[in-house]
């Protein structure tokens, strides 16, 4: 775990981008900040009122460094043009004056920051629900061309091994096209983490040993995949033994490129993917990294409410490295 974000880490310092923090005011926030203001990794802008900061700051020991920018939406000097802009990002769905209250909303004015290009990415989510951190994100950043939504992963790590979930955050229910769409990206995101991506799409059946509508859309899905990106290694349906262990995909699946050897585990729905991480977290004890949010133009990460002061700095590492990725592939 350590070495993954020591590699993360390096790469990041290269070139330190800057990410907003809605939550200005949280102290796990705060921690975060300053940690990573000194390891000179990233570039936090804090959202908030300067005194309620600081307030916050003084209270819990915490020294604040004068290289942390803090913006306040009451009296930031660009808001009339961030108005505009959030206007006809919408299309009419807003009008300035109902503008000049949603951007009053921290995730709304720090998501616009980033789509102004004034960060390059954010994390919230500390106090907020994983609706008013990704809602925003949605409306103003949008997903990528080709990906008509988001997705979430998670990283699971154990000593040098590294796999990565998805989804485990966002789709209840994702159809064959939605969850070939999540495949592709969470294979992307694969290699942020060095990971060469050998990706199963999972279900109980491996390779039409059942039949039903759900074993169906998976073998779909692993082919509108197969067709879009020739050049990844995707294949299915598999039952988790058949992806992961060679001796039984010897027996199951003797001719799969994967071999027994996935390392990208693609679920069927949310219900199984978040089920899937949490047994592999608390009964295989993998460390499991995220949500992080894939499909966006721009990265954009949800945090747990439960999380600490070493959860935003992790994410937030994670966050610079997909903004560090998103300038190269632009």
């Amino acid at each position: 775990m350590s070495d993954l974000f020591t590699q993360i880490k390096e790469q990041v310092q290269q070139h330190q981008p800057t990410i907003v923090f809605p939550e200005g005011t949280d102290e796990r926030i705060l921690k975060a900040a300053v940690r990573l203001t000194e390891e000179r990794v990233v570039k936090p802008i804090l959202i908030g009122a300067p005194e309620a900061i600081k307030e916050v700051a003084t209270k819990e020991g915490i020294e604040l460094s004068s290289d942390i920018t803090i913006e306040n939406p009451a009296d930031y000097a660009e808001f009339d043009a961030m108005v505009e802009a959030f206007v006809a990002r919408r299309k009419g769905k807003e009008t300035e004056e109902s503008a000049r209250k949603v951007l009053l909303d921290v995730n709304y004015f720090g998501t616009m920051l980033v789509y102004m290009d004034k960060a390059e990415g954010l994390v919230s989510g500390a106090a907020h629900s994983t609706g008013d951190t990704v809602r925003p994100a949605l409306q103003i950043i949008k997903t990528q061309p080709g990906i008509k939504r988001t997705s979430g992963v998670f990283v699971m790590v154990k000593d040098d091994q590294k796999f990565v979930f998805g989804d485990c955050a966002i789709n209840i229910a994702p159809n064959a096209e939605e969850l070939s769409e999540i495949a592709i990206a969470t294979a992307e995101t694969a290699k942020l983490f060095d990971i060469d991506p050998k990706v199963a799409m999972l279900s109980f059946s491996t390779l039409g040993s059942a039949s039903s509508q759900e074993t169906q859309k998976v073998s779909e899905a692993t082919k509108i995949a197969q067709a879009a990106r020739p050049d990844l290694v995707i294949d299915g349906e598999f039952q988790f033994d058949a992806a992961f262990v060679p001796a039984v995909a010897q027996k199951k699946a003797p001719n799969s490129p994967l071999q027994g050897q996935a390392n990208v585990f693609i679920f069927p729905s949310l219900e199984s993917g978040n089920l899937g991480y949490k047994i592999a977290q608390r009964l295989g004890g993998y460390d499991a990294i995220g949500p992080i949010l894939q499909g966006l133009n721009k990265p954009v990460n949800d945090l747990s409410r439960g999380c600490d002061a070493d959860d935003v700095f992790k994410l937030s590492l994670i966050t610079a490295m997909q903004a560090i990725n998103q300038r190269v592939t632009v």
